[in-house]
């Protein structure tokens, strides 16, 4: 039925805009800022944007949260896990050095950020650091002057707020440019349901320097969080919370050389304290047994080089991580370093006017005090066409690698309810792949075959009679087909996504029944994100995600089939053509489908926002 209806809409959006709204002129709207262009709707309806907000129907990514998405949620690429996908902030790459679930934690307003990129494959073992199956990479947005505020009420006594403004000192001819933005955000509930409350903060300010060829940004950021949730991370039933505070800043300068030339360099620093209360209520001593601040610092540096039909690109980031923790005090250290460099060299043929064919080799080096190195290969064979339907062809093979999360090394490994294993090491996946860029009849798109053997990737398990879960390391191997195709009409724009995911896993001897992670996949995955104009005033956006997943022992409520959409309708008034009055939608059928084994599934959340821009 939830897919009939999916269905129903889709028709309904893509036919009906063509048959009844083509003949009316073009439809104009106050800017709605975009983060990603293939979802519709950039903010959810239970809080202020975050990055990860606009990542909830990404064909590329496959969120799973707990509470609302802002609350917590696992970010997982291609089948991988949520301790093996990685964020690139201009010319760095962040981490969560405790857990990985913490990974979205991100104190940084959308209208900083130019939006998102899902990077896979070559591209990720080139410029990632410490991921294997894929990352979010995002760069500065460009400041120019104005502002926005927002208030949002809703359902569960929701109130969230948010103002941004920004300021550019014009620059003379040839000269440097001084920008500066900052931006406030507050939200709070009571929730939904029992112990589902929430009180979010986010503070922000940036200064940017732009030259004729060049962009210098420093920023610092602070966000706190406490929320709480029943079967957070446990399946008891327990009134479990977090308190979460992360701090950034970051410096990064890119300069654009000749042509597609360009060097970057970026310094950050993050921390990221977490107190987690399996029972809220309990008396104090009780309830803090688990807490934990993590400390990631790093530098990088990038750079590309061109000449004539050759391209070099070059990468070097290095980390220093640490941990204080009551809890993860069983494993072998509490600070390591991270070191990695990328070489590549790209060779191009051209075939005709309009055509070419590319070779890229390259190598990668992987580096930590606690561990050893790797040396990685990375070849890409690519054909280029100009003015055909198909307009790019490639086959790559490329290896990367990480090292596992305090939590999985640290954990007690005989009592508790997170068992670790010290004896973890570095993990590896190998990828290969093949992929096609073509457009046609108006659609452009891009179909991915890939095939990726993990080894040694950290999972975290269940044993029928033992209450924990476990960190085990899995040699797995996994077959996926993506495939994104997009369209636009006067009043309508469409992006389909659709993903498949076949996978055999091997425990190597280690007994268990099933997984919280690895094993918690979608067979299929089917993305609709739908932009309707229909007039000058109104404006319509919906997101849906139709899956059919693996089975998984683990959960037992909303089986294995749903529908999740998320609807936004916004009208604004022809006599204030600065404010626009949002109603959204989260979770539209009342899905209780459990994104995560055993954890409550949110609730439809209703909620109508006022947004003031200037």
């Amino acid at each position: 039925m939830r897919v009939l209806r999916f269905s129903i809409l889709l028709a309904f959006w893509v036919f009906g805009s063509k048959l009844g709204f083509a003949q009316q002129a073009p439809a104009v709207l106050a800017e709605v800022r975009v983060f990603s262009d293939r979802i519709a709707n950039q903010s959810s309806a239970g809080a202020f944007a975050m990055p990860v907000s606009a990542l909830r129907f990404e064909p590329q990514v496959d969120l799973q949260t707990r509470n609302l998405g802002e609350a917590q949620a696992d970010l997982t690429i291609r089948g991988g896990t949520f301790e093996s996908v990685g964020v690139k902030l201009g010319g760095i790459s962040l981490s969560d050095p405790q857990t990985g679930h913490y990974l979205a934690e991100i104190p940084i307003a959308l209208d900083m950020l130019a939006g998102s990129k899902i990077v896979t494959g070559v591209d990720l073992a080139l410029e990632g650091t410490n991921t294997t199956s894929g990352a979010v990479a995002y760069t500065w947005r460009p400041i120019t002057t104005g502002g926005l505020a927002q208030v949002t009420i809703g359902e569960g006594q929701l109130f969230s707020a948010t103002w941004y403004q920004a300021l550019v000192v014009p620059a003379r001819s040839g000269q440097t440019s001084m920008g500066v933005d900052v931006a406030l955000a507050n939200s709070r509930s009571e929730g939904l349901l029992p112990d589902a409350d929430h009180e979010f903060d986010r503070v922000n300010v940036r200064l940017q320097a732009v030259g004729p060829a060049s962009q210098t940004d420093v920023f610092a950021g602070y966000q706190s969080k406490q929320f709480g949730w029943r079967n957070l991370y446990t399946p008891f039933q327990s009134p479990e919370s977090e308190n979460l505070q992360t701090l950034l800043f970051a410096l990064n300068h890119r300069a654009g050389l000749r042509g597609s030339d360009y060097a970057e360099s970026a310094l950050f620093y993050r921390r990221n304290k977490d107190d987690y209360a399996y029972n809220r209520y309990a008396a104090l001593g009780a309830i803090h047994p688990f807490q934990h601040t993590t400390w990631l610092s790093g530098a990088a540096l990038s750079a590309r080089r061109s000449v004539d039909d050759f391209v070099a690109d070059f990468r070097g980031e290095v980390w220093a991580d640490e941990i204080e923790s009551t809890s993860l005090l069983f494993g072998r250290y509490q600070t390591r370093t991270i070191g990695k460099a990328s070489l590549a060299a790209q060779k191009f043929w051209m075939t005709g006017r309009s055509g070419r064919v590319s070779a890229k080799v390259g190598a990668t080096y992987d580096d930590s005090n606690r561990l050893r190195a790797a040396v990685s290969p990375v070849i890409e064979l690519a054909r280029d066409w100009g003015a055909t339907e198909v307009s790019r062809l490639w086959l790559s093979f490329s290896k990367a690698t990480q090292v596992p999360s305090y939590t999985a090394l640290n954990s007690n490994p005989s009592s508790g309810l997170f068992r670790g294993n010290a004896a973890l090491g570095r993990e590896r996946a190998a990828n290969l792949e093949l992929g096609l860029a073509a457009a046609r009849a108006g659609w452009t798109g891009d179909a991915v075959v890939f095939y990726r053997i993990d080894s040694d990737l950290v999972d975290w398990t269940y044993r029928r009679g033992v209450t924990a879960r476990s960190a085990n390391a899995v040699n797995m191997a996994t077959t996926g087909l993506e495939l994104v195709a997009r369209r636009s009409w006067s009043h309508t724009d469409v992006i389909i996504g659709f993903n498949t995911l076949a996978k055999s896993a091997d425990y190597r001897g280690s007994a268990i029944d099933a997984s919280f992670y690895a094993l918690n996949y979608a067979r299929y995955r089917l993305t609709a994100a739908l932009v309707h104009r229909f007039n000058r005033e109104w404006e319509l956006r919906l997101d849906n995600a139709a899956r059919l997943q693996a089975d998984n022992a683990l959960r037992l409520i909303g089986g294995d089939e749903t529908l999740i959409s998320s609807w936004g309708i916004s009208y604004r008034p022809r006599a204030f053509s600065r404010a626009r009055v949002t109603l959204r939608a989260d979770n539209l059928w009342n899905s209780n489908y459990q994104e995560v084994p055993a954890v409550t599934a949110a609730p439809r959340l209703i909620s109508i926002g006022l947004t003031y821009g200037w």
